[in-house]
């Protein structure tokens, strides 16, 4: 699938007024976002009681769910309602999925505000507001409740955002503003959206009564009917799809249909990719067990003391750059559960223009993005905000920062649910009946229905994954004593290495590529290098660091490999047996446009998170996610397309395509 197109995002913040009783009004739309007699009972109302809420909350039994699609996100008060419905109805294992499409989201302060008019909600606005950070252009998704409760919001026009979804919805509040105010988000071509996504029999409920909006609901397959209103409404609207399943869509990226009869997962590898997808089975109720080859969780490429939350984006609205959007939002959520200072620093990142061709390319990239994700600075202003000399000016990311990845590490394999399994390699993975085993020589590590590769390259070493094309890259970092004079730094610095502000002492200066060198003994050449990185990134903090009396040979350092793929994006999904896939998709070699209605021949169970490179940071937790909506047919995190791009069953498609049919 071709790349979005990408423009300056009209996405940013909504412009309030506020009446004499404190209620928020939208001066874009000149409409209110509730009612002003009483915006509590009117959602309770029109939302939850005419979607059949409290009942269908009370029914909902250990391991399931209920997902609820919103048009109009506004103040967050239909979501706070359902949630507090949801928390006095629903069974303790059961699980609430919220999505919401919003164009012009609330700023903090002003969500703060419009949601201190309902003490009652209070605790959930905390949470809420809690998580309220990093909420950028596309999909953003936010966890409550130990993960019980997920919000997946769409910033950003619902025209645009809604057909990228993948997801099957069983409740709809149509919630815009109102139809004269705010007429595109009542069209017919939204509705279309609407019966695209709805699971067969999903209900529908909306505060407006007009002809027209009944009536293209009506043809779009939502059924629907005036019901009496609530005070000075005298009608509102409630509905049933009973329109025929959307198309599955091409099978080789299509949901896989199997599930295991026990919720149980085996994850191999607890760096970051494997304890993010544990973390995101066990807040599902899945039981995992976690191997680790090492001593303990975190000992390769997840184990450095400072990592960067590193945004290089494109100003073409590639797949990647909306994974890194995404991925970057989601991650920063979840460090604010770590200690700040220790385990991380929003202390900002500072990508430099080291040169005339990435100068041009950030001007691309700023006039792409909006200023709460990224800014551009001149030379003097970069110098203020780092707090040091430099060479040039660059792109500023404010809400960028470092991260001590074993500490995130450990958050996310802390859940309850998960068994960590040390000093246990997984040599030969064998299937055995409806279980996939992990095994060491003779013996037997552990076994389960779904089994998660996500140990990095090592994932080739066995058949059924081997021809992924993984590569190796090794890195090494050098950590160097911080001084009086280098605390001026004050955000991490990247130009082709990065710079960190000092953590427990010591300053993170890296990192070398070695595409050859299977040694992971921190070694003198590659300190140097690292040296002469920093030299090019500020020759005023080399100064300060005393870098000339440095002797790389005494460097404390640390190597490790990194994994990428081909593509630069990371492999994450379901996986497919290959020769069944070339026979059963050969066709494709002669006609790539055909979309043959075979079903894929899944490996049952079997899914990969891997080939995250230099970004694990911001992808490997979000593919987590990724991994358990796949597991647990739940809506994917990120948009369709971008699920495609990162999908394992992609370079077979792309060998078949290339070669002209099974070799």
């Amino acid at each position: 699938m071709p790349d979005a197109p990408h423009t300056r995002p009209a996405t940013q913040a909504a412009q309030l007024d506020w009446d004499a009783h404190g209620q928020p009004l939208s001066r874009v739309y000149d409409d209110v976002y509730f009612s002003q007699d009483n915006g509590l009972e009117e959602t309770r109302y029109v939302f939850l009681a005419n979607n059949d809420l409290p009942a269908r909350f009370a029914a909902l039994s250990e391991g399931e769910r209920l997902v609820i699609g919103e048009t109009g996100f506004g103040t967050g008060l239909n979501f706070l309602c359902a949630w507090q419905l949801f928390e006095q109805r629903a069974a303790a294992g059961a699980r609430l999925h919220f999505v919401s499409v919003e164009k012009y989201p609330l700023s903090q302060q002003d969500l703060q505000r419009a949601l201190g008019l309902w003490p009652e909600l209070a605790p959930f606005a905390a949470a809420l507001l809690a998580q309220y950070v990093a909420l950028h252009p596309g999909f953003q998704r936010l966890l409550f409740a130990d993960g019980r409760v997920t919000l997946t919001l769409l910033i950003g026009d619902a025209m645009e955002l809604l057909p990228q979804l993948d997801a099957r919805i069983d409740a709809w509040f149509l919630d815009g503003f109102a139809p004269a105010k705010n007429p595109e988000m009542w069209s017919a071509e939204l509705f279309a959206e609407l019966a695209r996504l709805s699971a067969p029999g999903a209900s529908i409920g909306t505060f407006t009564s007009t002809g027209y909006v009944r009536r293209r609901l009506n043809a779009a397959g939502l059924q629907m009917k005036r019901v009496p209103g609530l005070g000075k409404k005298w009608e509102v609207l409630k509905g049933r799809f009973i329109g025929a399943a959307a198309a599955a869509g091409k099978p080789w990226f299509a949901r896989p249909r199997w599930q295991p009869d026990a919720r149980q997962a085996l994850v191999i590898g607890a760096g970051l990719a494997g304890c993010a997808t544990a973390a995101s089975l066990a807040a599902r109720g899945w039981q995992v067990t976690l191997l680790e080859r090492h001593a303990g969780i975190a000992q390769e490429a997840s184990g450095n003391p400072q990592g960067v939350l590193y945004l290089k984006l494109s100003a073409h609205g590639t797949a990647l750059s909306r994974l890194i959007v995404s991925g970057f939002g989601h991650t920063r959520r979840l460090l604010e559960q770590l200690h700040k200072g220790r385990d991380w620093d929003n202390c900002g990142v500072l990508q430099l223009a080291f040169d005339a061709k990435e100068g041009q390319r950030q001007a691309q990239v700023a006039a792409a993005f909006p200023e709460d994700l990224l800014i551009s600075l001149d030379q003097a202003a970069a110098e203020t905000q780092a707090g040091i000399r430099l060479p040039a000016g660059g792109l500023f990311y404010p809400q960028g920062g470092w991260v001590h990845p074993p500490a995130l590490c450990q958050l996310l394999a802390s859940h309850a649910n998960i068994r960590l399994h040390l000093h246990q390699e997984a040599l030969e993975l064998r299937r055995a009946g409806a279980a996939w085993q992990a095994w060491n020589g003779e013996q037997l590590l552990a076994s389960a229905p779904v089994v998660v590769l996500a140990g990095a390259a090592e994932i080739k070493r066995f058949p059924y994954s081997a021809e992924l094309p993984l590569k190796r890259i090794r890195g090494q970092i050098s950590s160097l004593p911080a001084t009086e004079t280098s605390a001026a730094l004050r955000s991490v610095v990247c130009a082709e290495g990065y710079v960190a502000p000092a953590r427990l002492g010591e300053h993170t200066l890296g990192a070398s590529f070695d595409f050859n060198s299977d040694d992971l003994t921190a070694n003198s050449a590659d300190h140097a290098d690292n040296l002469r990185l920093l030299e090019e990134i500020s020759s005023d903090l080399a100064e300060r660091l005393h870098s000339t009396d440095l002797d790389p040979a005494e460097l404390r350092g640390r190597a490790a490999f990194r994994c990428t793929s081909p593509d630069y994006l990371p492999i994450v999904g379901p996986l497919a047996e290959r020769t069944a896939f070339n026979a059963a998709y050969a066709v494709l070699g002669k006609d790539a446009r055909q979309v043959p209605d075979i079903p894929c021949p899944w490996l049952d169970g079997l899914y990969i998170n891997s080939g995250h490179g230099s970004r694990g940071l911001i992808s490997a937790p979000l593919s987590g996610e990724l991994i358990a909506a796949w597991l647990n047919d739940e809506p994917l995190p990120v948009p369709r397309d971008v699920a495609e791009a990162c999908h394992p069953n992609r370079f077979a498609l792309r060998q078949l395509i290339r070669n002209g049919g099974p070799q």
